[in-house]
């Protein structure tokens, strides 16, 4: 059990919603809840406050009379529960749950401590809100995903329970769960923030780093297939390149491959004196999706780093509005929910993973081509050349899906449009960028399938089996369990979707 107090890490935050550890509250959170809710009410008394007694966004001119504040929050979030397209998934609805959690934890929201306990335990029994993809501007936060959230923290409304779409009130019923209390500004201090969006960050950012990692895996593999040379990943060259992403790329693939028995030296092999031929039969240097290896996915890596240490401090943050200081008894308006932080990061992550999937099309392509790797039959065909078809189709599905990464990232940090009466007259689109971004990441895991299944093919038809590296080796193992060596043609959907679960796990 990982319990809330000052903040939380990625490891943490991973634990919860990869590793199903629950989520506790401390002593001390809860002491700073029931303050910061016990100032607010007594402070709020004959002040024109925010979204407590006065309407929002362009209606915050409109004061509220003390007997409809409460019914304003239920208004508040039944009106803007207004989300369309395909469900969120329940990694990013809990992530985003959690995040939300650890922003109300700060005692800077004023809520009622109702809130605390009841997001705690959907978390920890597995009771997702329904919420929709589109519907949030990311400026006065996830508004509409938001509404949904709190849509069901007020009872109403869906929740995917035990592999089913079912009414809340009927789970909460089963689960002998409460209705949060709406007391003073619990409406507004839910749907006020950046916590779907950082959500989705966060799972977009624990699905990046495993992707860089199968990315990486790949290429060592590859350059065993095609017996490459060592020195363009040796300590030696890529030191004189003042990159921190590049040189612990090489580094890995130095791991990676030092036990293997293909990777060739080029002190014995081309510097020997013994290659007097007017035309080398082997490569003098390999092509770039090979070589450049360190080079490509250095800076995929430092941008996923960055991303990480972005969402890192938005989940620890607060992104409400208006905030409450219990310590200078005061109530302070400004902009905390703008997503502009989380918008941009999004769309760098997306173009970095962008370019991870065209190195692994690319190199994908190196495999199919026997006019271009000259070891291997057309599309890595173990079948009859010309009646069997090897991994033909399936390369047709890599390049498409590569393509339609490079359309998905356009930037979606610089797409603002005004609305809300033009009060929000410039927004993030955090949103949408976080959303977008982990569509990006998922056809990346397909093409990585398509790559892997293709991979095993060439070390079979080679028989390296035994000479690959032991790390190419244990997972060479793991997977030929999951997807067989195939000479005869079959659909090849299933096998690719068990090798994608498989690189996702």
């Amino acid at each position: 059990m990982i319990s809330l107090n000052n903040r939380l890490t990625l490891s943490q935050f991973k634990e919860i919603i990869f590793d199903k550890q629950d989520v506790a509250v401390s002593k001390e959170v809860w002491s700073i809840i029931e303050e910061s809710h016990d100032f607010l009410k007594e402070f709020a008394t004959n002040k024109v406050i925010y979204g407590v007694n006065t309407g929002f966004g362009p209606m915050a001119q409109y004061r509220i009379q003390d007997q409809d504040t409460q019914q304003l929050q239920y208004n508040l979030i039944r009106s803007h529960a207004s989300g369309t397209g395909d469900l969120l998934s329940p990694a990013i609805v809990k992530a985003a749950m959690l995040t939300r959690l650890t922003n109300v934890s700060k005692g800077k929201s004023g809520i009622h401590k109702s809130v605390v306990q009841l997001l705690a335990e959907l978390i920890n029994r597995d009771i997702v809100p329904v919420i929709f993809a589109h519907g949030g501007v990311g400026a006065s936060g996830d508004l509409v995903q938001l509404a949904h959230l709190a849509l069901v923290l007020i009872g109403e409304g869906e929740v995917l329970y035990k592999g089913e779409r079912r009414n809340t009130a009927e789970v909460f019923e089963a689960e002998w769960l409460q209705p949060i209390d709406v007391v003073v500004r619990e409406g507004l201090s839910l749907i006020n923030g950046t916590s779907v969006m950082t959500g989705a960050g966060l799972v977009n950012y624990v699905y990046a780093q495993k992707l860089l990692g199968w990315s990486t895996w790949l290429s060592c593999a590859m350059n065993e297939i095609v017996r490459a040379h060592d020195d363009h990943y040796s300590v030696t060259l890529n030191a004189v390149k003042c990159h921190t992403g590049q040189q612990e790329v090489a580094k890995r693939m130095r791991e990676h491959l030092d036990d293997s028995h293909l990777v060739k030296k080029r002190e014995e092999d081309l510097y020997s004196g013994n290659n007097q031929e007017d035309i080398f039969k082997d490569k003098v240097q390999e092509y770039y999706s090979l070589r450049c290896v360190p080079q490509i996915l250095g800076p995929v890596l430092e941008t996923i780093e960055q991303v990480g240490k972005v969402l890192e401090d938005e989940l620890n943050s607060v992104s409400d509005n208006p905030i409450i200081s219990v310590e200078d008894k005061n109530v302070y308006h400004g902009g905390n929910f703008h997503g502009d932080y989380i918008s941009l990061e999004m769309d760098k992550l997306k173009l970095a993973i962008t370019r991870l999937t065209m190195l692994s099309e690319r190199q994908l392509n190196y495999l199919m081509n026997r006019k271009i790797n000259e070891i291997l039959p057309p599309f890595v065909n173990m079948g009859k050349l010309g009646f069997n078809f090897g991994m033909q189709g399936a390369q047709f599905t890599a390049t498409s899906t590569t393509a339609e990464n490079q359309a998905l990232s356009t930037s979606m940090y610089i797409h603002s449009i005004p609305n809300n009466n033009d009060n929000q007259d410039i927004v993030s689109m955090g949103t949408n960028a976080a959303v977008l971004a982990n569509k990006v990441i998922i056809n990346a895991f397909e093409v990585l399938s398509i790559q892997m299944i293709s991979v095993l093919q060439a070390i079979d038809i080679l028989n390296y089996q035994n000479f690959v590296s032991s790390k190419t080796k244990k997972v060479y193992e793991e997977v030929r369990v999951i997807v067989p060596a195939f000479v005869d043609d079959k659909p090849l959907y299933p096998a690719i979707q068990a090798v994608k679960d498989y690189l996702m796990k």
